[in-house]
This record gives C-alpha cells, sequence and structure tokens, in this order.
C-alpha cells in the first residue's frame, strides 16, 4: 500500500518533469535560428485568413432562405464581436443584418432597447451606406453580373 505522502511526493515529482520539459521544449524552440521567421509568417498567415473571411458574399436576393440564414449570421457575428468589444465590425454585421431584414423597424427597435446608445448612433449612421451597397448588388444580380463581395473597405 502506497501512503498519501508518497502519492504526493510522486505527484509533485511527476509535475516537477513535466515543468521540466515544458522549460527545455520552449529553450529549444525559441533557440531556433528561423524561430522569428515561421512566428512572423504564422502571424502573416493568420492575419490573411482573418481578411478572407471578413469578405462576404451578398446572398441571393430573390432567395428566401439564403437572406435568412444570411440575417441570421450577420446578427449572431454582430453580436458576438460586441461582446468581444469590437463595435466597429459587430456594427457592420448588424447594419448588414437591418438592411435585408424584412421588418427592420421592428429590428431597430429592438436594437434600440438593447443596444447602448452611442452604438446605436454608430448603426443608425452606417445604415444608408449599407442600403446602397446593397442596392449595387441587387442591380449587380439583376443583370446577370456576379454578387459583389462586401469588403472591409467598402464598409466604412
Amino acid at each position: 500500500m502506497l501512503t498519501k505522502s508518497t502519492l504526493g511526493l510522486a505527484a509533485a515529482g511527476a509535475g516537477i518533469c513535466f515543468i521540466g520539459y515544458c522549460i527545455y521544449f520552449d529553450k529549444k524552440r525559441r533557440s531556433d535560428p528561423n524561430f522569428k521567421q515561421k512566428l512572423r509568417e504564422k502571424r502573416k498567415k493568420a492575419k490573411q485568413e482573418k481578411q478572407t473571411q471578413s469578405k462576404r458574399r451578398l446572398p441571393d436576393l430573390t432567395n428566401h432562405e439564403a437572406m435568412q440564414q444570411f440575417f441570421l449570421q450577420e446578427v449572431q457575428q454582430g453580436e458576438e464581436l460586441l461582446a468581444q468589444g469590437d463595435v466597429e465590425n459587430g456594427v457592420e454585421h448588424l447594419s448588414n443584418a437591418v438592411a435585408v431584414c424584412g421588418q427592420p423597424q421592428q429590428l431597430l427597435q429592438v436594437l434600440q432597447q438593447t443596444l447602448p446608445p452611442q452604438v446605436f448612433q454608430l448603426l443608425i449612421q452606417k445604415l444608408p451606406d449599407v442600403g446602397q451597397r446593397l442596392m449595387m448588388g441587387a442591380a449587380a444580380a439583376a443583370g446577370g453580373g456576379e454578387q459583389p463581395a462586401l469588403e472591409e473597405e467598402d464598409l466604412e
């Protein structure tokens, strides 16, 4: 039978060995001559992926399911970004949702009650631009052209 003190010493020894291994491995990784270069490349790749994800296509305005899915996605992303403190991008997503919403007045009333006043004001200021972009997308889709992507530069 093992006593509690023996088990405690064994656990402490295992913990110390694990921490030692972590320190050794970290030192070995950092001493790699290409560490900084690999880190920069990894960060650059992550930034590019984030920018690629930020580009969204407008849904087919004639497809009710696609519009509904886009609406729900934009509301969810807007709420998540606002919760994380990214007000500008959160407002951007919410304004996209309001622009494609079937009943924008009711949605705006709900948002006015739930959002802080300064965030709601940003949303109201952004709505004309988003509506104009949506109309341009609808005109391009009606003309047979491909629907334009919403890009970061377009949203500002």
